[in-house]
Parts: C-alpha cells; structure tokens; sequence
C-alpha cells in the first residue's frame, strides 16, 4: 500500500491554518450585551443564557450574546442603560417606569383577568406572555411607540405564576381578611386589597422576609416561585389560593434601536426568535418553580395550604369587573390615554386565545416552538422597529 507523504512544513502548517479559519469565524461573530437585573443562577438568569446559546443556534454562529446576571445594569438602570448603549439588549420591568410606558402598563396591569377566563393557575402565566407579546407586536402602536422614545425595541414578554396570599396566620375568609396589612407588589394588587377590607404595604421584595418574620406585614401577595427566592417558605404558616390572581406581566425584552438597524434581515429574525427562547424559559421557568414550591411546602407541617372561600373568590370577580372600567378612566385622565377602554376590549379576545393554546404545552421547549409559530416568526423584520 502507497501512503501519500506530505511535507513536514506542510504538516505543521495544515492545523495552523484551520486553527486560524476558526479565530477568524469567532472574531468575525458579534456579540450582542444582554443585561438583565437577575441574579446569577435564576429563573431570569437561566432564561438569558437561553437566550444566548438559541441567538448563536438561530444566526449560525452570526450573532453571539454575552449575559451580564445583575451586574452591567440593574433593573432600575435597565432602561436608560439599553437607551444609551451600555447594553445592547436587556429585561426591562416597565412597571417600575409608569411615566415612561403607559400604554404597556396598561396591558399588564389588567392581568387580574385571568379569572374570568378560567385559565388553570399552572398556565395561567404562559398565556398572559404570549398575550403580551402578540398584542404588543400587532395591536399596539402606542406601546411599541413608548419603545421607541427610549431608542429601543420591544422584542418579546414573559410572565410569572399567579399572585395569591402567604401569610403568618390563616387568612382564608372576607372575615379573616378584613384589617389585615398586605405586601403588596403592583397597582392592581393595591386597589384590591383595599377593596377587600385590608391595608397595602409597600415593603420592597428583599424586604418581605424581615416584614413577615416581625409582624410588620401579615401577608405578602406574591407568587409561588418566592417562596425559594425570597426564602418565605421559612416565615409563612399560611398559603392561600384563589384570590386575588393575576400575574406580573411587566416585562419587556428590548434591544437597543441603533443595534437593532445594524443588524441585517435574516439577523433580526435570529434575534426574535431567541427572544421567544427566553420568553418561554422565562415564563416556564416561573411555572414549574411554582409547583415545586407548592408541592415542597404542602410536605412541610409547618405550613398549612388553604383555598380562597367562594365569599372572597366571588368579590374578587366583582372587583376585577369594577376594576377595568376605574382603570379606563385613571389612565385616559393620569396618562391622556383616551382610548384606554378600546384597548382593554382588544385585549380580552387575544387572551382568551391564549388561555386556550398553552392548554397541554408540556415543555420550555415546546412553549418556545408556539411562541415562535404564532407571534415572533410573523413580525416583518423589514419593517418591525425602524
């Protein structure tokens, strides 16, 4: 058998060149900053590694993304931070800003209507994101507006498990509600509260732990992935579900506008479509903690888990009703939205649809696949953000 001999200097110089084919690919790849006010190794963390490793998928090793877990920008410097450019994309928490994003507040601040749909507590937040995100792209000129007056580009949503009560004592009925001291974390939450008898507190997330364990607060209305985050599994005796509902909804992944028009058609696209990654493990990741919070705390003996009685659930419901129409008016005089109840209406079909679709979606990865067919793949990036 003959064997083609090749020359040493050949010999040495063949892995050279690959060598240098490869640096050239990486170095020629560009890296998108990702900054989100998550800490490393959370359910938001997670989701912008996600992000990341489906940006490289999507662009063919194109579009890189570096995540910055709480570190680059904060959520509170989120938005200026992606306005200006210190990050190229980012999570931004729009309730934090209500002067700068009405319209989007709006939507997200009516997510109490999930009760009314009958969505199951377990999807009730994967339908509310993809509400978000398609009423965003299509039906919300206003809100992708405010977007762009900060020089950025909504880009996907996401959504957490139901808010219901954990408290240091049984809080089960209308009776036992009344006069109690809430934690509460959005506006909506607030109008509830008082309308059932009790106090909102505004006591910030890191400081719920401290405001149950001493008396301060007699329940926070949170959701259940907190129970870990936060660490109240330790402070709460009492879990309660039912009431009052909704999710928080008030989250926008956004890329800055000037990065967004340097980037080509097909680059756009891989950018959408990993943001419906991170949408869905994002979305996912608050829904799967919550059971396992909730399975977790139904073992221990030192924590008790109650329904909300059908007294409270049917108040609740007749709040939500009342609430929408007051929302109307205090948003069309505080924000000189007029057609604030138009856009609530045009909302409701949207996730009732919603409600329905992520009925059986068993995966991040799966939820990711609706996203993407439904809503992300159909913007036109030709069009979309310039």
């Amino acid at each position: 058998m003959r064997y083609l001999t090749i020359p040493r200097l050949t010999r040495l110089a063949l892995p050279l060149a690959i060598a240098g084919t490869l640096m050239a690919t990486a170095a020629d790849a560009r890296s998108i900053r990702y900054a989100t006010g998550y800490a490393a190794q959370s359910i938001g963390a997670v989701a912008g590694d996600a992000f990341a490793e489906a940006l490289d998928d999507y662009s063919g090793g194109e579009l890189t993304a570096k995540v910055y877990p709480q570190s680059l920008l904060s959520f509170s410097e989120t938005p200026s931070g992606v306005r200006d450019g210190l990050a190229d994309s980012g999570l931004v928490l729009t309730p934090y800003f209500p002067a700068e994003f009405p319209s989007t507040n709006l939507a997200a601040e009516i997510s109490m209507l999930l009760e009314l749909t009958g969505a199951p507590a377990e999807t009730a937040g994967l339908a509310y994101a993809g509400a978000m995100s398609e009423y965003l792209f299509n039906h919300c000129p206003e809100c992708t507006d405010e977007f762009d007056a900060q020089n950025q580009v909504f880009i996907g949503g996401g959504g957490t498990s139901p808010y219901f009560l954990l408290c240091n004592k049984p809080v089960r009925t209308m009776e036992e509600l009344q006069g109690k001291r809430m934690r509460i974390g959005g506006a909506q939450w607030s109008r509830w509260v008082e309308s059932m008898g009790a106090s909102p507190v505004s006591v910030p997330q890191h400081e719920t732990y401290e405001a149950l364990s001493q008396g301060v607060v007699d329940c926070s209305v949170h959701s259940a992935p907190e129970l870990t985050i936060v660490k109240l599994m330790e402070v709460v005796s009492d879990l309660t579900t039912g009431a009052p509902g909704g999710v928080f909804a008030g989250v926008a992944n956004t890329v800055n506008k000037d990065t967004w028009s340097s980037l080509g058609e097909d680059e756009r696209r891989a950018v959408l479509h990993a943001s419906a990654v991170l949408s869905a493990e994002l979305s996912w990741g608050y829904a799967e903690a919550a059971q396992e919070n909730m399975k977790t705390a139904d073992e221990l003996d030192s924590i008790e888990i109650h329904e909300a009685s059908d007294d409270m659930k049917a108040r609740t419901r007749e709040f939500i009703q009342q609430d929408l129409d007051a929302m109307a008016a205090t948003y069309a005089d505080k924000y000189d939205i007029g057609n604030a109840g138009e856009m609530i209406e045009t909302f409701k079909p949207i996730l009732e649809k919603w409600v329905s679709l992520v009925d059986g979606v068993d995966s991040g990865e799966a939820l990711a696949d609706l996203y993407w067919e439904e809503v992300f793949s159909k913007v036109d990036v030709s069009r979309y953000g310039q």
